[in-house]
């Protein structure tokens, strides 16, 4: 009997939250339902993967300024021989494995900024390898979106077409990827996999009134690069305004991330509103901002794993909507009404939203907890069709490592 081997493919250990959560979901089905599994990844930053989730992870690219715009001539040339070798490398890594897994993200969607030659050429270099060396590619829980861009757009639908598994963590993007071209007569819609991490216990009781408010770096999506600078402006501007209203009415006010790169937009508002009821939490990890969010009377977020964390532990919320991912999220927990657009936020109408939210904060808990309960069931069976469809039953040996 040789131990099944198990790839995990994304940009995981990068930065951002929601990417590692869901990665989390994960490992922790692997490591309950098939812990003779061996485990292993490749990710955007293996360093932390390794050291946080105690797996073996190679590097995603072998060119390290992959994600930095190249001016010079010597930084294109090694981006694009970086291509190359990357095709090589990721078709020997598929090689080796039996099942490689891509854990939720939106990997199939350009609602932020993306380049075709970036991650959706990783991507469906995985899942060409895959289909060449008959490893199976799974595709769980994901995003996927309309997208514009032809070359992008051709890439998501080959990736798709490839894989030998998929699943969406919403209808919206099962019928995108139907639009695109791709047969979805046998993927499923299932909760999106960061509701499966455990909820804290005994959250650590918040001070009286507190709001947590979720911020983003956001410019808009892959087809506002031309108006990327006004959009992030009056983001900030509406969002600052936001919190100041808060903060002069007594509230403190508790700012959370989701990525690395949303610091400055923290910083931005902490100058700004310069006041003591307004601070900034040190969120590590999804299980970090349920803490934060449980603690609170309401939670006002932009980043979709925000708005997850929030939901999952039953905090009345309202989402600064950046794209139709959050609304069908919160329409699916019973909170459709509460979503303010992210590209035009109008502080007078989002202070008026969230003093809606809390005068009716007892009902929406009661929602909450209902539709949590919803989630988990399906949520397993998430995982039992997944364990069903892409892992050898146990008396049958798994093909030898080449």
């Amino acid at each position: 009997m040789t131990a099944v081997r198990v790839g995990v493919f994304g940009l995981l250990g990068s930065g951002n939250l929601g990417n590692d959560g869901s990665l989390e979901a994960v490992l922790g089905h692997l490591r309950t339902e098939h812990p003779e599994a061996a485990v292993d990844a490749m990710c955007g930053g293996p360093e932390v993967v390794t050291a946080r989730y105690r797996i073996p992870a190679t590097r995603l690219h072998w060119y390290r300024g992959e994600y930095r715009t190249a001016s010079r001539a010597g930084a294109v040339a090694a981006k694009a021989l970086g291509k190359l070798v990357d095709a090589v490398r990721t078709a020997a890594w598929v090689r080796r494995h039996d099942v490689v897994i891509v854990p939720g993200m939106g990997v199939l969607e350009a609602t932020l900024p993306l380049r075709p030659w970036g991650f959706p050429y990783a991507l469906f270099l995985l899942c060409a390898s895959g289909r060449l060396f008959g490893t199976r590619v799974a595709l769980v829980g994901v995003g996927a979106a309309p997208v514009a861009d032809r070359p992008t757009r051709a890439l998501v639908r080959w990736s798709a077409r490839l894989a030998a598994y998929r699943s969406y963590r919403d209808e919206l993007s099962r019928d995108a990827m139907r639009a695109m071209g791709v047969d979805t007569a046998r993927d499923e819609v299932h909760p999106d996999l960061a509701f499966a991490l455990p909820t804290p216990v005994a959250p650590s009781p918040g001070a009286p009134g507190v709001v947590c408010v979720g911020v983003m770096d956001f410019h808009g999506g892959n087809d506002d690069r031309a108006r990327a600078a006004e959009i992030h402006r009056r983001y900030l501007d509406g969002t600052t305004r936001f919190v100041r209203a808060l903060a002069e009415d007594g509230r403190p006010v508790r700012l959370l991330t989701g990525d690395d790169v949303d610091a400055t937009v923290v910083a931005a508002i902490l100058e700004a509103v310069d006041s003591p009821l307004v601070t900034a939490a040190r969120a590590a990890s999804l299980a970090d901002l349920m803490e934060e969010t449980a603690a609170a009377d309401a939670v006002v977020a932009t980043r979709y794993h925000n708005l997850v964390c929030a939901l999952k532990v039953g905090t009345p919320t309202l989402a600064l909507s950046y794209a139709a991912k959050s609304d069908a999220l919160m329409e699916q927990m019973g909170l459709g009404t509460y979503c303010h657009p992210a590209r035009e936020v109008d502080a007078d109408r989002l202070i008026e939203q969230f003093r809606e939210l809390e005068k009716r904060s007892t009902e929406l808990r009661q929602t909450l907890a209902e539709r949590n309960l919803a989630v988990a069931r399906r949520l397993e069976d998430q995982f039992g069709e997944l364990t069903a469809d892409l892992f050898p039953r146990t008396d049958h040996v798994v093909r030898e490592a080449p």
